[in-house]
């Protein structure tokens, strides 16, 4: 990688005082590239896909969401898609040039909630990565649940891998876990523990998924700019009715599917996802 497109990991300010993480490459005059990862996820998620990002020309911006990875937990407990939104916004308004905005779950429903529910456009473009507000609910419900798991944090990193083994037995095993410990943390008690605050998940338990559906279809009718679904042929959480009732409140949306992919379309078929989102890119930011 040359020096150009050297990745350089910083600290910006968001809103009422958090401070987030973020991983920034590529060329600053650029068009710009905003990732979101998922909930219980942090920036390293996106690494291929912004690698791929940044020898395409785009500058990128790799954000840690608060209370993930190493950018602060909120001393309020504040983790609504109104307070992402918040922080997200704080982030394009530093920016010289409206972004794309490509999110993955709780980042789409963020990006979602920041550009419909905004009266001057935001964004360029925005990419939803196996997220729609009608949600299959037994593939939420999965999610929670592993989510939930394992409060009391792992002996070691390989009984973690077997956590994350069970949860996706379709992935092949990585040969060495390692790579897990950059989603964990070692704490007092010498024990691993997922690097996010677990009062993120006692407030997204809170929303119903009819509340969680109303809220986002509500901020989707706002939404004019070119819309990308990227979904996973195998996941458990986008489903035909989902897809089919969020084009009817936004006719532009343009549907990739990723097969051999679920829910974890980026990790699962990291080359598949990398094409359909530059093709989308490259039409919408070059122009």
């Amino acid at each position: 990688m040359t020096q150009g497109n050297a990745i350089r990991t910083r600290r910006l300010a968001a809103s009422g005082g958090i401070e987030l993480t973020a991983d920034v490459g590529g060329d600053p005059a650029g068009p710009p590239v905003v990732l979101l990862h998922g909930g219980g996820q942090t920036r390293h998620s996106w690494s291929g896909a912004m690698r791929t990002l940044i020898a395409r020309g785009y500058h990128v911006l790799n954000l840690d969401a608060r209370g993930h990875g190493d950018s602060d937990w909120s001393p309020e407990r504040r983790y609504t898609f109104e307070d992402l939104a918040a922080d997200l916004r704080v982030i394009v308004d530093t920016l010289s040039a409206p972004p794309a905005l490509v999110g993955a779950s709780l980042g789409a429903a963020t990006a979602l909630e920041l550009v419909g529910t905004s009266a001057a456009p935001l964004a360029r473009c925005l990419v939803l990565v196996d997220l729609v507000p009608e949600a299959e609910e037994e593939g939420v419900q999965r999610i929670r649940a592993f989510m939930g798991a394992n409060a009391g944090g792992f002996a070691s990193v390989e009984e973690a891998a077997d956590a994350v083994a069970a949860y996706y037995p379709h992935r092949p095993r990585p040969r060495s876990p390692s790579g897990l410990m950059k989603n964990l943390r070692r704490r007092a008690d010498g024990r691993l523990y997922w690097h996010w605050d677990p009062a993120f998940l006692d407030l997204m338990r809170a929303r119903t998924p009819s509340q969680f559906a109303e809220r986002l279809l509500a901020a989707s009718r706002g939404i004019t700019i070119p819309t990308l679904l990227v979904r996973g042929q195998k996941s458990d959480v986008v489903g035909d009715t989902g897809v089919a009732s969020l084009r009817a409140v936004l006719p532009q949306l343009e549907v990739v599917e990723v097969a051999g992919a679920g829910h974890m379309v980026a990790g699962d078929r990291n080359d598949a996802f990398n094409a359909g989102v530059i093709d989308f890119l490259d039409r919408h930011l070059r122009r």
